[in-house]
């Protein structure tokens, strides 16, 4: 299999044809929603809209993006679009960084060169890796995704073959959030020969669409508040996941003709999973929060993002071996404490091959992206004594 170079070019059209739409949004009546009760607060998505519309200049973002080697391949029919970046240092290794929903492969735009070229922000260049960034099947550039039944431990057969057959690596080195953690953990799983190490900031267990998980005795000291957590996540946060997972497309329809129905859904988890405080651009700038939205917008992905929770719910996760632990590739864990779920350690000593454990002091569901100098570090400190 090869690969291709591929730059982003988005046409003056489809462009122009985005600001109108913007321009022509019916707004919804909204009241009695001071704190984001009832969802996404009309005052903060006009604003964002407008800004969008108005003085967001997705050229710049574009550049950002084609500053990166961009490749594009196919694999068992289906097309991938990812960045590579060489590492710089005497012996890189190899790292594959999977995002999750709703990210894009640009939410780690912040730690792609850090973690290739450590030295340029102040590092040790042993510590380098060579980065490949892909966009999960259906997202972003990673279009259009016209096979049905792929979701997390399908993905993981792809980027198996990604890295060795299209890339040529013999061995490498993962790391993954949100369903990036999970493709990453079933790469540790299945194919832990094949891993150097994972690395992943949200603990799930692969099997979760059929009752898997740790038990409330796991729950040890300092994680007395997390069981607590995960319950209100389930019983209050967790509608947007039983729509994806049972009739995703429906939403797809409006979502890919509405650019301001697309912001809401998006704009309201970005508040809500990260560590801002209610104040969403604590942790994200009006541009980041609209090129995420431009980069949805521009490769009508939102319905297959979605659709990514239907296969999973749809085609059960099965074990490739019974041993214990279930992911036995040597596992790094960094708990941001602001994440949506939040896994005991005294399971995860169970369930990984645990060499690493780090509770960050701040940060959320989105790492890369709000905590990318000490995700960064803890990825470099993790694989330090797994290099060869």
């Amino acid at each position: 299999m090869s690969k291709e170079r591929f730059v982003v070019s988005v046409s003056d059209e489809t462009l122009k044809d985005l600001r109108e739409r913007l321009g022509r949004t019916r707004w919804a009546p909204d009241f009695a929603n001071t704190n984001w009760e009832y969802g996404t607060k009309y005052e903060a998505l006009r604003e964002l809209v407008e800004y969008w519309r108005e003085r967001y200049d997705w050229r710049t973002h574009e550049r950002a993006i084609n500053s990166f080697a961009n490749y594009k391949t196919e694999i068992d029919g289906i097309p991938i679009h990812f960045i590579q970046e060489p590492g710089k240092g005497p012996k890189p290794i190899p790292l594959i960084l999977s995002h999750g929903w709703p990210w894009t492969f640009w939410d780690f735009n912040k730690v792609i060169r850090p973690l290739s070229d450590p030295a340029a922000f102040g590092g040790d260049p042993a510590d380098a890796f060579d980065v490949i960034v892909p966009s999960l099947p259906g997202y972003g550039f990673s279009t259009p995704l016209t096979k049905t039944g792929i979701n997390y431990w399908r993905t993981a057969d792809l980027w198996v073959k990604l890295m060795r057959d299209v890339l040529g690596y013999d061995k490498f080195a993962a790391q993954g959030g949100d369903w990036g953690a999970a493709i990453t953990s079933q790469l540790g799983h299945k194919y832990g020969q094949h891993l150097i190490g994972v690395h992943i900031n949200l603990m799930i267990p692969l099997g979760f669409f059929s009752g898997d998980g740790p038990k409330p005795e796991d729950f040890g000291p300092g994680e007395e508040s997390w069981l607590a957590r995960n319950q209100n996540f389930f019983a209050n946060e967790s509608g947007y996941s039983q729509l994806q997972m049972t009739k995703p497309q429906t939403l797809a329809f409006a979502l890919n003709d509405s650019p301001a129905g697309l912001c809401s859904w998006i704009l309201e988890k970005r508040r809500t999973w990260s560590d801002c405080g209610g104040e969403v651009e604590r942790r994200f700038s009006k541009d980041d929060l609209c090129t995420t939205m431009t980069i949805y917008w521009i490769t009508q992905s939102f319905g297959t993002s979605a659709r990514y929770y239907y296969e999973a719910a749809h085609h059960h996760w099965q074990a490739s071996h019974n041993r214990t632990p279930v992911v036995e590739a040597p596992t790094g864990i960094a708990v941001f404490q602001k994440e949506v779920i939040l896994m005991p350690r005294k399971w995860a000593e169970r369930y990984y091959n645990l060499k690493r454990w780090t509770v960050m002091p701040s940060g959320g569901h989105f790492a890369p992206m709000e905590e990318p100098e000490r995700l960064v570090e803890d990825v470099r400190a993790f694989f330090r004594p797994l290099r060869g």
